[in-house]
């Protein structure tokens, strides 16, 4: 029978190395498995995976957080290019995560925490197709105390406004209003004359008819009595304002409603086509703010309609997407296709 191998003794000197080796070997093994389990939150990873909406949109729709303790998202897309950012808050601010550019084939990190409860809106800032609007999520945030609610409700539900009645203008301008030349009609400023709710609460229009029954101003021409709604309209905005208007515009509405406002946009045609199947009847084309049937609609009755959105129409609603400082300078910026593009300076009020 062969002889068993036979595994030598160790001395008195070499068992401490050979412990002292086993030991380290122990250790470096370990410590991987140890530094994987000291990462925080590891497990609760959320993937979200965005797609166009014809493909399912956002994906998961709805999320859970709660007041204080992160929400980490893995974003990631399935087909083209989307963006994730989260809109008004329930306090009607913005919520301070960055807007981040969710690519196919690619995972981007991003750790939300919140300090209010409530319900928040998380959208896609790509214009990924003719239904890009559609892709909204939302994630409900509990705990904490809730934020007392500033202002009353929107202004349009205050003054009792269908917006969804036809709204059509009772005069129009025969050539476009000049606010250049309204600065002052014999001493008289206009803005005075017609109040400061008159930029809030009116049309055009109807600021032009409150204009044709003062006395004042009864020597001056329709023409001029335009110029000088014009005028009035341009000293509520200022330049700051209208940037901002101008980048929401673009982002969100001209795909729409045209760079230009005429309702020409490259998605314009599609009321008609998968929002219009969609639905089982065809949809509204895109409003035309170059057109005078603008001039019929206060400030309150188009912030009825970004708010809540277009009944009928392809119109979304944004009501929890812009803050109301970002919903005041986009309308601004809505009457800059009637009047002049760029404000006047501020004169004396």
């Amino acid at each position: 029978m062969a002889a068993g191998r036979v595994m030598p003794r160790l001395t008195a000197g070499e068992r401490p190395e050979w412990a002292a080796r086993l030991f380290l070997l122990i250790l470096l093994l370990a410590l991987p498995l140890a530094i994987a389990a000291a990462r925080p939150g590891r497990d609760d990873i959320i993937t979200l995976h965005a797609s166009m909406p014809e493909s399912g949109g956002w994906q998961p729709g709805h999320l859970s957080a709660r007041v204080g303790e992160p929400l980490h998202l893995r974003l990631t897309s399935d087909d083209v290019v989307h963006g994730f950012a989260i809109g008004a808050g329930p306090d009607g601010q913005k919520h301070d995560s960055p807007e981040v550019d969710v690519k196919p084939g690619e995972v981007a990190e991003l750790t939300l925490t919140f300090d209010r409860p409530g319900t928040y809106t998380y959208t896609c800032t790509r214009w990924c197709g003719p239904n890009h609007w559609r892709m909204r999520g939302t994630i409900q945030v509990s705990g904490g105390q809730p934020e007392t609610a500033e202002g009353g409700p929107p202004l349009y539900v205050e003054l009792g406004l269908d917006i969804d009645t036809p709204h059509p203008p009772a005069v129009v301008p025969q050539r476009a209003p000049d606010p250049a030349a309204a600065g002052n009609f014999a001493g008289v400023q206009p803005q005075t004359l017609l109040g400061p709710d008159t930029y809030l609460t009116q049309s055009p229009a109807e600021a032009w008819l409150a204009l044709r029954d003062l006395p004042e101003l009864s020597h001056l021409d329709d023409s001029a009595l335009w110029d000088a709604v014009a005028y009035v309209w341009h000293q509520n905005t200022n330049e700051e304002a209208l940037a901002l208007g101008e980048a929401l515009y673009s982002e969100n509405c001209a795909a729409c409603h045209g760079e230009s406002g005429a309702g020409d946009g490259v998605f314009a045609g599609s009321g008609s086509g998968d929002i219009g199947a969609m639905r089982g009847h065809e949809v509204e084309p895109a409003t035309n703010f170059t057109g005078p049937a603008l001039l019929g609609a206060s400030n309150a009755l188009l912030q009825g309609k970004i708010i809540r959105g277009g009944m009928g129409t392809g119109m979304p609603a944004w009501g929890t997407i812009f803050t109301g400082e970002e919903l005041q300078a986009l309308l601004d910026y809505l009457w800059t296709f009637q009047f002049a593009e760029k404000p006047l300076p501020k004169g004396d009020k």
